[in-house]
């Protein structure tokens, strides 16, 4: 009976406790936001709920894009970094894992005669110890290691999706700096044909010299508006270009138009956001880190038992050893139990059990972050739409406007004022114009991240974080 028993308590003692698991997805949502009501559907657009679509890049068409992302996929140097972190995660994991298991040290003798002081002893010496992780000590520990580089995962990928992201919005960007420039020169250009056709009205006798001067002051006001649009355009190309690794010389080639809007894409629910964004799940990995450091910290505060075993064979050439079993085995346990160290374990615990606090509230703020971009990006695509809709007429109308006021002008019966309150009124529509196009792709962009979608078909949330 005594010789079952001691196998089944050497088992039990090898096999330790067992470790809380840290809360599931919907316990933790629960206690970080008991007052977020999360709603079936995102309230900003009649959206339909079907599952997020990945490969949002190739949505709009441009190879030229796709490319410059892949560019910058592989030489930006924060995202270089990201990966890094990664890669020094997984190694804490190994180490962390490596201390449950045994360790074995050999250390080898060896004493010459040449010397006086010499004992002349040869000698090696093996030892091998396991702790017995009784109380998951060192399970909490590789379990906080695992969820780091759970999270550190998530961060890559959500780094990853966010270089995207900025690429080929600083894309449009450059592109509308682009065609702003082509504006202002057509507007810089009628503004110059008027400048000449009030010089010539006062030559002649029905003009003023008022005329010439307000004509010659908008002259001025679009060369600098010109010149403004010129160095935006400029500072986006560099932005690509600091991207993607390059030098920022303004040299990037982009596209001269931005292509057709693609249609509008799925939404998914609010309910399955939180377990989809890359972020939200590095904060839900960073709560499980703090709740196994929690565990960690309290298995701290127990006695530590570990088995060790060692040999050993000693010679010697000065002098002959005591007759003996050589080489010599044995084996043996030892424990160790804190029992006072300044109340520095309790403080520990303290300090883990503030973090996990901490990362609760992390999470929570992640979460509703998440829904509130989603709503905001959701919302800003309907109004775009819209605005989109009414500066089309805008700039019909205001042409019209200004193509008539200039008839009018040429007879007689306007000043030149109101011309070019009219060039002014088409230059602001068609500015207007394209910065809402632009708008429109750089909110399409923010509503795919704010979403959780993949830009290619690496999933944006890599399967260990999940």
């Amino acid at each position: 009976m005594r010789r079952a028993a001691l196998p089944l308590a050497l088992a039990a003692l090898l096999g330790g406790c067992a470790l809380q698991s840290p809360p599931s997805q919907p316990q933790l949502q629960a206690q970080a936001m008991p007052h977020t009501a999360v709603p079936a559907r995102f309230a900003a657009g009649a959206v339909a709920p079907q599952p997020v679509a990945d490969r949002w890049l190739s949505a709009f068409g441009d190879p030229a894009l796709t490319a410059l992302v892949n560019e910058a996929i592989a030489h930006n140097a924060d995202l270089q970094a990201a990966a890094a972190r990664v890669e020094q995660a997984g190694g804490i994991v190994k180490a962390a894992g490596a201390a449950l298991l045994p360790s074995i040290s050999l250390a080898g003798l060896w004493s010459g005669k040449a010397s006086s002081g010499s004992s002349g002893l040869n000698g090696v010496f093996l030892n091998l110890q396991l702790e017995l992780d009784v109380w998951g000590r060192l399970r909490y520990g590789e379990a906080a290691a695992q969820a780091q580089a759970d999270a550190a995962a998530a961060d890559y990928a959500y780094a990853r999706q966010s270089l995207a992201a900025m690429v080929a919005k600083a894309w449009f960007i450059a592109i509308e700096a682009g065609l702003q420039h082509a504006v202002l020169k057509e507007m810089l250009a009628s503004a110059g044909q008027l400048q000449q056709l009030a010089q010539e009205r006062l030559r002649v006798g029905p003009g003023n010299e008022l005329a010439v001067v307000e004509a010659s002051a908008n002259v001025a006001a679009l060369r600098d508006a010109l010149r403004q649009a010129e160095l935006a355009r400029q500072n986006a190309l560099r932005a690509i270009e600091l991207l993607a690794g390059r030098y920022p010389a303004a040299e990037a080639t982009v596209a001269t138009s931005f292509g057709t809007l693609p249609s509008p894409v799925p939404a998914g629910l609010p309910s399955q956001l939180l377990e989809r964004r890359p972020d939200v799940v590095a904060a839900e990995r960073r709560v499980a880190t703090a709740f196994n450091r929690v565990g960690e910290a309290k298995a701290a505060m127990l006695p530590r038992i570990a088995l060790t075993a060692g040999g050993s064979s000693i010679s010697s050439d000065l002098f002959v050893l005591q007759d003996r079993s050589n080489p010599a085995w044995g084996f043996g346990a030892n424990l160790l139990a804190p029992l006072y160290q300044g109340g520095a374990l309790r403080a520990q615990v303290e300090i883990r059990s503030a973090e996990q606090r901490a990362a609760v509230a992390a999470y929570a703020a992640a979460g509703q972050r998440a829904f509130a971009e989603v709503e905001n990006a959701l919302a800003a695509e309907f109004a775009l739409a819209d605005r989109a809709d009414a500066l089309d007429a805008q700039v019909r109308d205001s042409a019209r406007a200004l193509e008539l006021a200039q008839v009018q002008y040429r007879v007689g019966s306007i000043d030149l004022r109101t011309v070019q309150h009219k060039l002014l009124a088409l230059e602001s529509a068609r500015s207007a114009q394209l910065r809402v196009a632009a708008e429109q792709r750089a909110q399409r962009i923010n509503l795919h991240l704010a979403l959780g979608g993949s830009f290619d078909d690496v999933p944006a949330v890599p399967v260990a974080a999940r």
